[in-house]
């Protein structure tokens, strides 16, 4: 995805939300998620369970005890 197109997101929910950083934050979110799936042919929920996979393939490795 473009940055140009993240910053209008950012930009976009800013306006929805201006007054809650968190809320923001997981619209921004949302919505990368969501056109990053459709850029995939993907819908929403199959990306983000993928995203979600790789993310717990990536970490399993990884030892607790730090």
């Amino acid at each position: 995805m473009k940055k140009v197109r993240v910053e209008e997101i950012k930009r976009e929910v800013e306006r929805e939300f201006p007054n809650d950083f968190a809320l923001q934050q997981v619209h921004i979110a949302r919505k990368l998620l969501s056109e990053e799936a459709k850029e995939k042919g993907m819908s929403f929920w199959e990306h983000a369970k993928n995203k979600s996979k790789l993310h717990t393939s990536l970490n399993k490795g990884k030892s607790s005890d730090n």
